[in-house]
């Protein structure tokens, strides 16, 4: 198995960062100017700062991305303009990351300007408020998440999540061409990026540049989805199992029968693993495909391994009582 990459712990996404790769999910409009992009968001969560604009700072959470939502916006037309423009003053004072008004709602100009005086930069979304809390925190989360590199392919097998790993030149990317003419789904190719999901599962995804691209010897870079369909590739992954190519001396060392079922510690997850001989002939993807229909029938709680020795005990049970 290859050494374990170093896991990353993001701490903190900047303004900019959120805004580019969350412009079209969250509708997200810059309705003022920049300068706030290299503000950075320390926490992954959102915030609505309705008391903070009523002048109560006592655990304002200024840290997250702050939400002027329905009452928020309400509140600050009903006030006295003057009024109106120190209590917005005030909130900006603090080093918060940036403003989202949500439900197309707009503020004046002279808010928007203290905003940018303070460098803060002001969006606009036509999201409703809630959905746009809950959208933004998980599109956070995801970002915050601990995440690592890996070398392998990770493929979509009838539903379970397989990361081919192996040594260069072991026949991974043949066998996720195999997969894919067995109807399976194309996730990374030679780099997975896996994230760990609210400590419960970890996801698999390719990086930008390689997604839904695969490289055959021989025949350089394929595009999975025109070759395919689009059918063929999915963005992301829940990782259920590894199967390592091994091949030469390594295939010694195998059992042939083993009851045990192993494992893999990815991120604090224990994830199912196989380790497969590559041999001339051998149908590598279409043993693959079994590896992950046996741990299909498996998450069911059927064994395989299990029954034969139940059979086996059985058998020389029978034997000894004549």
């Amino acid at each position: 198995m290859p050494p374990t990459p170093k896991i990353k712990r993001p701490s903190s996404v900047t303004v900019e960062e959120f805004f580019r790769v969350n412009e079209k999910s969250l509708k997200l409009k810059l309705v003022g100017s920049d300068v706030g992009f290299a503000r950075k968001i320390s926490e992954p969560s959102v915030n609505r700062p309705g008391l903070a604009l009523s002048g109560f700072f006592t655990y304002f959470a200024y840290k997250r991305v702050q939400v002027i939502g329905n009452s928020e916006h309400s509140f600050l037309e009903g006030l006295d303009p003057k009024l109106r423009a120190a209590r917005f003053s005030q909130l900006c004072s603090w080093d918060i990351p940036c403003l989202v008004i949500a439900r197309s709602h707009r503020i004046g100009d002279e808010l928007i300007e203290i905003a940018n005086s303070a460098g803060i930069s002001v969006f606009q979304t036509n999201m409703m408020t809630m959905k746009f809390l809950n959208t933004a925190t998980i599109k956070l989360e995801w970002a915050f998440a601990p995440n690592m590199l890996v070398h392998g392919c990770l493929v979509d097998v009838q539903g379970i999540g397989v990361l081919i790993q192996g040594d260069s030149g072991c026949g991974k990317s043949e066998s996720v061409i195999g997969l894919l003419q067995r109807g399976g789904s194309l996730v990374a190719d030679d780099a997975v990026r896996l994230r760990l999901v609210e400590d419960r599962e970890v996801v698999g995804s390719a990086p930008d540049i390689t997604r839904g691209m695969i490289e055959i010897r021989g025949l350089g870079i394929l595009n999975v989805a025109a070759i395919f369909g689009v059918s063929a590739v999915r963005l992301s992954k829940r990782l259920d199992l590894i199967v390592e190519l091994v091949r030469g001396a390594k295939t010694e060392d195998l059992e042939r029968v083993s009851a045990s079922a192993d494992s893999h510690d990815i991120m604090g997850m224990k994830i199912g693993r196989v380790t497969l001989p590559v041999e001339p002939g051998r149908d590598v993807a279409g043993l693959i495909e079994l590896a992950a229909i046996n741990f299909k029938l498996r998450t069911f709680g059927y064994d395989s391994a299990v029954e034969f020795d139940q059979r086996l005990l059985k058998k020389m049970t029978d034997e000894q009582l004549g």
